[in-house]
């Protein structure tokens, strides 16, 4: 009986072990490597696999920052180049500019930055820790490829500290006629703090206070770190613009920008959210159904005082009387750094 039960127990040990090493062999799989790793074996191979990601991905690594007043084509412009074989932008991380606004935040208070300073907390500390965090989000949060951008529309209000911590980073502004942008953005109820959606009057005043925050960053960051890009000329000549764009990014034409809906949920393509508004919208190829949209909705009240409620739109080239204005006759877009040159475009 003693042997009979020896030889059963046996049994069971020898196909448990058999079971496992089957398994182990063909049936289990290790954990997915995350984004970061995956970027890390293209970028860098297996060499140095215990360096650290700043290490890695070093401060002057030319990313790619694309923002702008929401409703404004920063979507668009972030599926165009994702469309390229080069680059990965993907989805807003929301996260970005407000880590940003924070940092922005310390930095405006005396008061707290005398007490950062008294606990060790320099300046220098805190900007390897904000570039170390933007580093992680963006290498982390989608597919990776040789060149990296980010498109957080927002972000770009604090463009001159990006350009500090990334001195080889690149920044495309997204502009847009203002009267088109808060009427996407009031039609389609986009939500931003501090913005009434019932009052055109009060959206275009706070419009033009962000663009020209924006605008006036860019400028000063100059022309080879930061190109303004109209939306209206992006889509009424997407070629043109797109070959300037990626001359500017010293990135090698790739036609696929053109044609970024034959890319939408493939490998290597490109990724939408659900939740972001502009989804449905980048889904069609590029076009111009949106560019005189807002024509009629804005009160007349509004429209009579629209050079003094929003005063970039002349600074841009936009005719603030024109209804509609006449979009296919812009200015040079670098000579926007240039306000004297500036006309209205009748």
């Amino acid at each position: 009986m003693r042997t009979t039960r020896s030889s059963l127990l046996l049994g069971c040990v020898l196909l448990c072990s058999a079971s496992l090493l089957y398994l182990g062999m063909s049936g289990v799989e290790c954990p997915p490597k995350s984004h970061r790793h995956r970027w890390m074996e293209l970028n860098l191979g297996s060499a140095g696999q215990n360096l650290s990601l700043a290490e890695h991905f070093p401060e002057d690594t030319p990313l790619i920052f694309i923002g702008g007043f929401p409703r404004s084509g920063t979507t668009l412009m972030r599926v165009m180049l994702d469309a390229h074989n080069a680059v990965r932008c993907g989805e807003e991380t929301r996260v970005i500019p407000r880590l940003l606004a924070m940092r922005a935040t310390w930095s405006r208070s005396v008061k707290e930055r005398i007490r950062l300073d008294e606990a060790g907390v320099t300046d220098q500390v805190l900007d390897s820790a904000v570039r170390a965090f933007l580093l992680e989000v963006i290498v982390g949060h989608g597919e990776p490829a040789p060149r990296l951008c980010n498109k957080d529309p927002f972000a770009l209000k604090s463009l001159s500290y990006l350009s500090h911590i990334f001195p080889k980073a690149k920044f495309v502004l997204m502009l847009r006629d203002g009267r088109a942008a808060v009427h996407s953005m009031i039609s389609r109820k986009v939500t931003i703090s501090g913005f009434d959606l019932t009052s055109y009057r009060d959206c275009l005043t706070k419009w033009s206070s962000a663009v020209e925050t924006m605008f006036n960053q860019c400028r000063a960051a100059g022309e080879d770190r930061c190109l303004p890009v109209r939306y209206e000329q992006l889509v009424l000549r997407p070629e043109q613009e797109m070959r300037k764009l990626l001359h500017f990014l010293e990135l090698q034409w790739d036609p696929s920008v053109l044609h970024h809906e034959e890319l939408i949920g493939k490998a290597g393509g490109v990724s939408l959210s659900k939740v972001e508004r502009s989804t449905d919208q980048v889904m069609k190829p590029v076009n111009t159904e949106a560019l005189s949209k807002w024509v009629g909705y804005i009160p007349s009240d509004v429209m009579s005082d629209m050079a003094e409620i929003a005063p970039m739109l002349s600074r841009l080239g936009y005719d603030p009387r024109a209804n509609p204005p006449d979009y296919t006759r812009p200015e040079p877009v670098m000579s926007l750094f240039n306000f004297s040159r500036v006309r209205p475009t009748h």
